[in-house]
């Protein structure tokens, strides 16, 4: 539809709007065509080069010059109509109601105008407000008719989405059929969110690695690609989850009465949010009758949730008047994180549908929903260069240098590239503009470079034939897509197996961190592992910060991590592939360490969850001489080999080989320790939920494994308290 040089002026009157504070209302129309070429980019190439927040900024700019000069305001105007076209890879179909999008607010000034809107449009004096998470995935909206689910879509252009049934199903947090019968519902269109969560992203991902293929960038472009993909199949491994939170349709029943039900009899404890990080009022009670429950926006999400549905019934909060509303959203954005999924604003809705109803809605938003959005964590900077690092497995990572640039809240300088293969696949060359992105806990990602606006000074990425750090050639198998230095004896790869051997996950040397590795080595202090257990504290209590207090904690970390159990000296030798919990598995086989060294392929793939890639790596790892003669000096120094759980002769209880999974979060014990206390009494820990789980300990907030263990019969759920009783007496334990 726009051609190159079309395109780069688009982008060049873009960034011109975006440096100005005011836009000019001479310049109406070259404004509704920017957005008009940034909404195709969106909604019909998936494939956007500004940041949401600068698109909104523009959009901002226009309503408030057609605002100012209502005669300027024309039928084709981005403002009034709910979207743009869509993709037309999947069949389309019409919602029952338009989906429109949402005005948004970015401070408490747009709030408080909010407010004052609202107040006028219904005459009401101090309004209650319902407050849910603005949740960061793929818009969706579903149809049942009679109890069944016979349809759903995407939004698409918000009057016709694609048709996404098949996918859909494959949602196993979506049931395939609801009981809104039993509310004198008949057919029902409900709307909602597909998202991955922050552990399934990073899980997922990590599969990715494992196979050599590129990341996938953050969790709402995973969820939103996954409803396109035409194997359903291949949408299943990705667990995606649903939140479903808004009625837009719904026919009745002729004649049903509700009936008294257990609703009525509810009190505050369903719709107080005991377990929302930010709790700051409390929800009011919810009526009963089917008239009642559909008469507030907060009656719809329990509806939903007592249907099946995961809706934010637990997350949603209300609030009367706007200064409660101000205080909440502020309060809520600093603990956004802790959140198991992605969030990027809150939205606020006018609680009574009765007020909704007379309130209205322009063609783009609802008047009676606003959403506030978080701090901007897109943004577009220069790519300025690339330094290429060596991992610990003698991985070549490419390493983007980047003009400095405030994302989410950090400062954000350089950016992983991963490998050659993801260079090529977005395009990357040094001076580009690109687009990159913060989500929450995950680390700053490139989205993608911006070709359409490249002066042709830029220079291609050039991947270097040897190590930059010791000059040994690269090397790449087939079945990988990362280049590497076998020089087990390449500085850099040195250096980073010692920093991942004293880390916390693996021997836990407190004090003894990256800054300290690197300065050791450096100076010569510290040349390998074994050279931990002998450093010169002479020569280092001359350095500058090293007092004597430093030196001895120092010394006492060093000292205590001899006592570490074998896991975690498997988990920090560094071997490809053994994480945490495969080094549990392996140290939980053997007797000592050195019972490895002796082990074919084929015997270690008898442990369990042990498949043909860790197998390979553990065996070449334990068949290298170098690895072997290292142990030895370890053991001479001190540390512990030996699996203790094994070597200590204890009498057998009823938890012996029992597995046992923990979710949600524990009140009385970190959850390392209750794995600890588990396995102290011949339990063993999973990481996932299956068959071959007998128990599966339930804290605050479980979520999917806990809906997912009660479709197990072999399953047995229990309370953190349940769990502390049976550590107690195991021998008493009942059969799962």
């Amino acid at each position: 539809m726009y051609t190159p040089g079309q395109t780069k002026q688009l982008q060049a009157q873009t960034q011109m709007f975006l440096s100005i504070p005011s836009i000019d209302k001479d310049d109406i129309e070259t404004l509704r065509q920017v957005l008009r070429f940034h909404e195709y980019r969106y909604y019909i190439e998936n494939d956007p080069i500004v940041a949401d927040s600068e698109y909104d900024r523009l959009f901002k700019q226009l309503e408030r010059i057609e605002a100012e000069n209502p005669g300027l305001v024309s039928p084709s105007s981005p403002t009034q109509r709910v979207g743009s076209s869509l993709n037309q890879s999947f069949p389309t179909v019409q919602h029952l109601v338009p989906m429109l999008s949402l005005d948004n607010s970015y401070n408490a000034e747009d709030l408080i105008d909010f407010d004052r809107k609202a107040r006028e449009l219904t005459g009401v004096e101090t309004i209650e407000y319902c407050i849910e998470p603005k949740f960061d995935g793929a818009s969706i909206s579903m149809i049942y008719e009679n109890d069944l689910l016979t349809r759903a879509a995407t939004r698409g252009d918000g009057v016709e989405g694609e048709e996404i049934t098949a996918n859909i199903k494959r949602v196993r947090s979506i049931p395939l059929s609801a009981p809104f019968s039993k509310f004198g519902v008949q057919q029902i269109e409900i709307r909602g969110e597909v998202l991955m969560t922050k552990a399934a992203f990073h899980k997922y991902n990590e599969g990715l690695a494992e196979q050599g293929l590129p990341p996938l960038a953050n969790p709402r472009n995973a969820a939103s690609g996954s409803l396109r993909i035409k194997d359903p199949a291949i949408v299943a491994k990705r667990n995606l989850e649903a939140f479903l939170y808004h009625i837009s349709y719904y026919t009745t029943v002729p004649g049903f009465q509700l009936p008294a039900s257990s609703l009525s009899e509810r009190n505050e404890e369903n719709t107080r949010n005991d377990n929302n990080p930010a709790d700051i009022t409390e929800n009011s009670k919810l009526e009963t009758g089917n008239s009642s429950l559909l008469s507030t926006h907060s009656g719809t999400i329990q509806l939903l949730w007592e249907c099946g549905f995961r809706s934010p019934q637990k997350e949603k909060k209300l609030v009367r008047g706007i200064q409660g509303v101000i205080d909440y959203v502020k309060a809520f954005e600093q603990v956004r994180d802790d959140l198991p999924y992605e969030i990027d604003g809150l939205v606020i809705k006018v609680n009574d549908i009765a007020l909704q109803d007379k309130m209205g809605m322009t063609t783009h938003h609802p008047r009676w929903a606003i959403a506030f959005k978080f701090k901007a964590r897109q943004a577009t900077t220069k790519l300025k260069a690339v330094e290429f690092q060596v991992g610990r497995t003698g991985a070549v990572t490419p390493v983007a240098k980047l003009e400095p640039v405030a994302v989410g809240g950090v400062t954000v300088g350089s950016i992983s590239i991963h490998n050659e293969e993801y260079i090529k696949e977005k395009d990357l060359m040094i001076g580009d503009t690109v687009l990159i992105e913060r989500a929450g806990d995950v680390i700053p990602q490139i989205v993608k470079s911006l070709p359409d606006v490249r002066t042709g000074e830029e220079r291609h990425i050039q991947f270097p034939k040897q190590c930059p750090v010791c000059k040994s050639g690269l090397f790449k198998t087939e079945d990988e897509a990362v280049w590497r230095c076998i020089n087990i004896e390449c500085p850099a790869q040195v250096v980073e197996r010692i920093i991942h051997f004293v880390s916390k996950d693996a021997m836990d040397i407190k004090s003894f961190g990256e800054a300290n590795v690197r300065k050791f080595y450096d100076l010569g202090l510290l040349k390998d592992i074994p050279g931990i257990y002998a450093l010169d504290f002479d020569a280092i209590g001359k350095l500058e910060g090293f007092g004597k207090k430093s030196i001895d904690n120092l010394l006492a970390a060093i000292e205590a991590s001899k006592q570490q159990p074998l896991h975690r000296l498997i988990y920090a030798l560094g071997i490809r592939f053994v994480g945490e919990t495969t080094a549990k598995t392996v140290a939980n086989a053997i007797h000592d360490v050195f019972e490895l060294e002796h082990m074919n392929e084929e015997q270690l793939q008898q442990m369990e969850d042990i498949g043909v890639k860790v197998a390979q790596s553990i065996y070449t790892f334990f068949q290298n001489g170098e690895n072997i003669k290292m142990l030895h000096q370890l053991k001479e120094l001190g540390l512990q080999m030996y699996n203790l759980k094994r070597s200590v002769s204890t009498e057998a209880t009823a938890l012996q080989g029992q597995t046992f999974l923990f979710t949600g979060t524990l009140l009385k014990l970190k959850r390392s320790d209750a794995e600890a206390m588990a396995e102290k009494n011949g339990g063993k820990i999973v990481s996932g939920v299956s068959s071959k789980l007998n128990y599966l300990v339930v804290g605050e907030d479980a979520g999917s494994k806990l809906e997912k263990a009660k479709k197990i019969n072999t399953v047995k759920i229990i309370t953190e308290d349940e769990f502390l009783e049976l550590m107690e007496a195991p021998d008493t334990a009942p059969t799962p």
